[in-house]
């Protein structure tokens, strides 16, 4: 796995909050089913020391932190052309800031910035303004390489999405999946926002199935590379690959348990495809199955009581839930001839999955408890392969439409869908890791 080595700290802390973190306001409400994107203005930032050369970082720092919220789907960037105020002569500080020049055009809250070049060094000051209570909320400082700026963009954006929403943002993420190309099926992975794209396995091959391990060190998948459907792990801090399991038949990986110490597979070692506990220490396996009909697709639920799974012991393939043992097994989906590929969300008992509306694959949602399902995807063709973010927020997924593959994020809501990688042929299975902290 990649480490930002990015000579990147805090200088100083300008103010954490402006209340005692157990009385902080949550400015954006984004579980909620009617939250309304929030409107923010993020000036151009100031030349500080008036650095020769470096006109263009004003607009651009502006533009990409801008772009970097807007990714999220939680903010509505408001046009600079609508400022009341000269930029040119706008300050950073609280005492500069005309508040009611900024709730004028709608906004609730303010980015200000200024940076400092000598040299290749880079100093960069960002504060962000309640301008509705006029009041400061968050004021950081960077210093470290004008090629670092990026970085610290999006380290800002972050501390934007804690003082706003309670809680980080994903850009510290990454999605991997795997894409055909020709006959060969490689493992790719990507950042959050589409950047970055790495290609994780190079086998010539058929390998599929990648699942992220909790502890984002490790990256299980299924190959055909030594001409069988072996289970493998890749150690992605050491780029080793390990063989785990091999019996000659199909063993496909599934959810990992929460201590990345256990793996549900689907393995056909006994015939046909059932559910087995994999336990990564010692290669001993527990079986969860034992109907004739083919089980696959198992996925634990947050606190590892229960896995959810799916069979065609009822005739189509539907979404079946049972005891983590193996026990009080019983049926989830009643709606629709086919449903498939379930998710667990990582802090509630609901599940999405693919399962056919019509005529054509689309992403559901339904609780556990049971009710209705509700379709998420809306934005056309087929879509597949639902996998949540670490925080539920989001859904990745495999679309497919005009005869291109995609790989989609979409809000859990089904807004906000945006393309993180396309031109291969096929794509499958994305997997979303946990947060990674190279931000």
């Amino acid at each position: 796995m990649k480490k930002y080595r990015i000579a990147l700290f805090f200088v100083c802390v300008l103010l954490l909050a402006a209340v005692p973190a157990a009385e902080a306001k949550v400015y954006i409400n984004i579980d909620s089913p009617s939250a309304q994107k929030f409107p923010i203005a993020v000036t151009a930032f100031k030349n500080m020391n008036n650095a020769a050369g470096q006109e263009s970082l004003s607009p651009w720092f502006a533009d990409t932190l801008g772009k970097t919220l807007e990714i999220t789907g939680f903010f509505n960037i408001l046009d600079r052309k609508a400022f009341l105020v000269d930029q040119a002569k706008l300050g950073i500080a609280t005492e500069n800031i005309q508040f009611p020049a900024w709730t004028a055009i709608g906004a609730e809250s303010l980015v200000t910035g200024g940076f400092s070049v000598s040299g290749r060094d880079l100093t960069l000051e960002c504060r962000l303004f309640d301008v509705v209570q006029g009041k400061l909320l968050v004021g950081k400082r960077y210093t470290g390489k004008i090629e670092e700026r990026k970085e610290m963009v999006v380290r800002f954006a972050q501390e934007i999405l804690i003082a706003l929403t309670g809680e980080k943002g994903l850009f510290d993420t990454k999605i991997a999946f795997a894409g055909k190309k020709g006959g060969v099926s490689e493992i790719y992975a990507v950042n959050f926002d589409g950047t970055d794209p790495v290609k994780l396995t190079n086998y010539g091959s058929i390998t599929l199935s990648p699942k992220w391990s909790p502890d984002g060190k490790q990256l299980s998948f299924l190959s055909y590379k030594d001409g069988n459907p072996d289970l493998h792990v890749l150690d992605l801090n050491r780029k080793t690959v390990k063989r785990i399991l091999s019996t000659g038949r199909l063993n496909l990986p599934a959810s990992w348990s929460a201590d990345s110490k256990r793996m549900l597979v689907t393995s056909s070692k006994d015939g046909s495809e059932d559910i087995y506990i994999l336990n990564l220490a010692d290669g001993r396996m527990t079986r969860l199955t034992t109907d004739p009909a083919i089980d696959v697709s198992p996925t634990w639920s947050p606190d590892g009581r229960q896995i959810a799974f799916v069979s065609d012991r009822g005739g189509t393939p539907q979404i079946y839930l049972m005891d983590a043992s193996g026990g009080n097994v019983r049926r989830l989906t009643f709606e629709g001839g086919y449903n498939t590929s379930p998710a667990w969300h990582p802090r509630s008992n609901r599940i999405a999955y693919e399962g056919r509306a019509g005529g054509t694959f689309q992403i559901m949602v339904l609780d556990t408890a049971g009710g209705t399902p509700v379709q998420v995807s809306t934005n056309g063709g087929r879509n597949e392969n639902p996998a949540w973010s670490p925080d539920g927020r989001y859904i990745a997924f495999v679309s497919r439409a005009g005869g291109k593959s995609r790989v989609c994020v979409m809000n859990s809501n089904g807004t906000n869908v945006r393309v993180i990688h396309e031109g291969l042929e096929a794509y499958v299975s994305p997997t979303w890791s946990p947060h990674l902290n190279f931000y």
